[in-house]
């Protein structure tokens, strides 16, 4: 089982921040079965976003190929405004 922290508008959406998934292997597919789950998640995070496993940001290991695993943690931040 998976860990998912959402933050900002996503734990609005989700209704909480901590939610957990299974038979996921990557973080490309547990971002489709959040967008399953959430459909607004999508437009939430299309575009630039952050996803963190285990504290690591995925672009700086294999993107959405990501492998996950039972016990990660997966932390999705949504594009941040500003001005």
């Amino acid at each position: 089982m998976v860990e998912v922290r959402v933050y900002a508008t996503l734990s609005e959406i989700a209704g909480r921040r901590r939610l957990t998934v299974e038979g996921v292997r990557t973080v490309g597919e547990l971002l489709d079965e959040l967008y399953r789950r959430f459909p607004a998640f999508r437009k939430e995070l299309e575009g630039r976003r952050m996803i963190l496993v285990n504290g690591h940001n995925v672009e700086h290991l294999k993107g959405l190929e990501t492998p996950i695993g039972e016990d990660d943690v997966v932390s999705i931040f949504p594009p941040a405004g500003g001005g």
